[in-house]
């Protein structure tokens, strides 16, 4: 069992730029790849960032590409999302999941945190 908490989120003007942690505690952290999806009222669940258990590969989703950068940070059991240049159309819950690939698809994901809201004002 792998518990994920997700924190950083807040309130930020367009432009701006937010970091989001999500700190994971239970299995081993390591073997897990990890990912960052979002959504926003009334839409579907969307995959922002995804990052390998080993060779920390990423991946991202079209719409975050050029601004948002995953990372990870074993020792610490904790990955993280960096997002520039905010856009009000980010605004969402971001939540942070652990699986065995670092897949776009959130069925490849076994834990979830509880989310953390995101907002970008115009």
């Amino acid at each position: 069992q792998v518990q994920l908490v997700e924190s950083g989120g807040g309130l930020v003007q367009a432009g701006g730029s937010l970091r989001l942690s999500c700190a994971a505690s239970g299995r081993t952290f390591s073997q897990y790849a990890m990912g960052w999806f979002r959504q926003a009222p009334g839409k579907e669940r969307e995959f922002v960032a995804s990052i390998t258990w080993s060779s920390g590969i990423t991946y991202y989703g079209d719409s975050v590409k050029g601004r948002f950068t995953i990372s990870r940070d074993n020792a610490k059991n904790t990955v993280y999302l960096q997002m520039n240049s905010l856009k009000p159309e980010d605004t969402a819950v971001y939540f942070c999941a652990a699986g065995r690939w670092a897949d776009s698809q959130g069925s490849s994901y076994d834990y979830w945190g509880q989310g953390t809201q995101v907002t970008v004002s115009s």
